[in-house]
C-alpha cells in the first residue's frame, strides 16, 4: 500500500498574512527601526527589513495598530538576506495579549473576506 509522507510543521500557531497597514517599531542590537509586518501569529512574526541581526538576537517590538499599544519581546529565529527577519515572541504582557489576539482576529477576517471576494461569481 502506498502512503504519502506526512509533513509536520514546527509551527504551533497559524500565521496570518498582513495588510499594508501593519507596522512595528523595533529595537535590536542597538538599532531602532520601523518595518512592515509581512505575517503574524500568536507565536511571532516576519518583518520586512534590509537590516540584518544574527539569529538569537533579542528584540523589543511596539506595534503601531488600531487595537492599541502592543509591546512584546522577541528573539530573531530566521534571517532572510535583504527580505527580512523572522522573530519569535518571548514575552507578551497579560495586558497586551488580548490586543494581540484581537489584531490577529481582525487580520484573519480581512484575509478571509479578501479570499472570498476573489472567487469568481457565476453569471446567470
Amino acid at each position: 500500500m502506498f502512503q504519502q509522507p506526512v509533513s509536520h510543521s514546527r509551527r504551533f500557531n497559524s500565521r496570518v498574512e498582513t495588510s499594508d497597514g501593519v507596522w512595528v517599531y523595533w529595537r535590536c542590537g542597538g538599532r531602532d527601526d520601523t518595518s512592515r509586518v509581512r505575517n503574524l501569529s500568536l507565536g511571532g512574526l516576519f518583518i520586512e527589513t534590509s537590516k540584518s541581526n544574527g539569529v538569537g538576537s533579542a528584540a523589543n517590538l511596539d506595534f503601531l495598530v488600531e487595537e492599541g499599544q502592543i509591546r512584546t519581546d522577541a528573539v530573531v529565529r530566521r534571517v532572510e538576506s535583504s527580505r527580512g527577519l523572522g522573530l519569535k515572541f518571548t514575552a507578551v504582557s497579560e495586558e497586551d495579549r488580548p490586543r494581540l489576539a484581537a489584531l490577529i482576529s481582525r487580520l484573519r477576517q480581512l484575509q478571509e473576506a479578501k479570499h472570498l471576494n476573489a472567487w469568481p461569481v457565476a453569471q446567470p
